[in-house]
């Protein structure tokens, strides 16, 4: 039987505006966390996240909101944690942009990005709580 892995949480802060996007983002590791990432949830609370990264092979991110029953942020980032693309309130049942170049992507309730004054080409910094 297999002992389970403890999650990776880490606290999202912009750096360039000094605001926090999150003080938990889980982050997504095996293909089963990414698969099932924030389906099954009601809701997800504003300081909470999900982190999702890219294969190194592919700088790809493309997510949905399939069967979720609420809207949320995505804030893509690049290479040294550079926001790329933002997509806010993204509703139940779409696609996200495809961002080819992201390393990352991470989910946030709906609203946190703007709160947060986070812009194109500002510094995330990720970081163990």
């Amino acid at each position: 039987m297999k002992t389970p892995v403890a999650p990776v949480v880490l606290g999202v802060r912009n750096q360039t505006r000094d605001t926090v996007l999150c003080r938990r983002a889980t982050l997504a590791r095996g293909f089963r966390d990414r698969r099932r990432g924030l389906l099954g949830r009601r809701q997800l609370n504003p300081d909470e996240g999900m982190l999702f990264e890219a294969k190194p092979f592919l700088p790809l991110i493309w997510l949905h909101t399939f069967f979720m029953t609420f809207p949320i942020d995505i804030v893509f980032l690049g290479r040294g944690n550079v926001v790329m693309k933002i997509q806010a309130s993204l509703k139940p049942w779409h696609l996200s942009s495809m961002v080819f170049g992201a390393r990352s992507a991470i989910e946030l309730s709906a609203g946190v990005a703007v709160r947060a004054k986070t812009a194109v080409s500002d510094f995330i910094s990720l970081g163990e709580v």
